[in-house]
């Protein structure tokens, strides 16, 4: 087994026997455990009681967290004439028809979001075995097939946060950065954990939120309590 080198060391310490804590007491230790040389992004992992291999389970949606996600956002559209003009005049990244899928196809990927108004899904649609991988397949569940592509690109840059649940269950997203101030933090998490809530599915059966916690990119997990991340505490 390889040794642990010292940072790893005192920081799995540190949350030793800590399990079910606040979300202010994760945060609290996330962020005291965030000791990287760079500003690490504090991400919220949810496990929920579904199975995902089944339509009616299916978890998925967006939040606009209220303090953004630290991060920059790169926004493509696939958008012709006056819509393509729309999404450049709103701040997004890349904007093509064709000649983005092009792109795409060659495995050029310079992008975080991906949104399409309705008319360019027949183009968008022969990427989906390089964009659904990828959780970047627009979608108008989620807001990115859209005729409004100001809004939906603002959105992108402003902190809104998509998920989706995998295979196993599980729903994450970062949330933020290390360096946010605590209260920040919190109030990001608890918004995202309010949006799996609300994005229940009728197919649910049981325990629908099984367990929730916090990390950041290089430190330990740590388990928060469900009561305290749903505001039922």
């Amino acid at each position: 087994m390889a040794k642990l080198g010292k940072r790893t060391t005192a920081a799995r310490e540190a949350v030793a026997g800590k399990h079910d804590v606040s979300v202010s007491e994760a945060v609290e230790l996330v962020k005291g455990n965030a000791t990287a040389k760079f500003d690490e992004t504090v991400e919220v992992a949810v496990v929920l009681g579904v199975d995902p291999r089944h339509a009616d389970q299916m978890v998925r949606g967006k939040v606009a967290l209220p303090n953004g996600t630290g991060k920059t956002m790169r926004v493509a559209v696939f958008a012709r004439g006056d819509k393509a003009d729309e999404a450049k005049a709103a701040g997004a990244d890349i904007v093509g028809a064709e000649d983005l899928m092009e792109t795409v196809q060659s495995g050029k990927i310079e992008f975080d979001r991906c949104i399409a108004t309705p008319d360019m899904m027949p183009i968008v649609g022969r990427l989906g075995k390089v964009l659904g991988p990828r959780n970047l397949m627009p979608n108008p569940k989620v807001g990115t097939v859209t005729m409004d592509v100001k809004e939906a690109v603002e959105a992108a840059k402003g902190g809104e946060v998509q998920f989706k649940v995998e295979k196993a269950g599980v729903v994450h997203a970062g949330v933020g950065k290390a360096s946010f101030d605590a209260k920040k933090l919190e109030e990001n998490v608890l918004a995202f954990v309010d949006a799996v809530q609300k994005a229940k599915p009728a197919g649910a059966k049981g325990t629908y939120m099984k367990k929730v916690s916090l990390t950041s990119t290089m430190g330990p997990g740590v388990t928060v309590a469900v009561d305290s991340a749903t505001g039922n505490a």
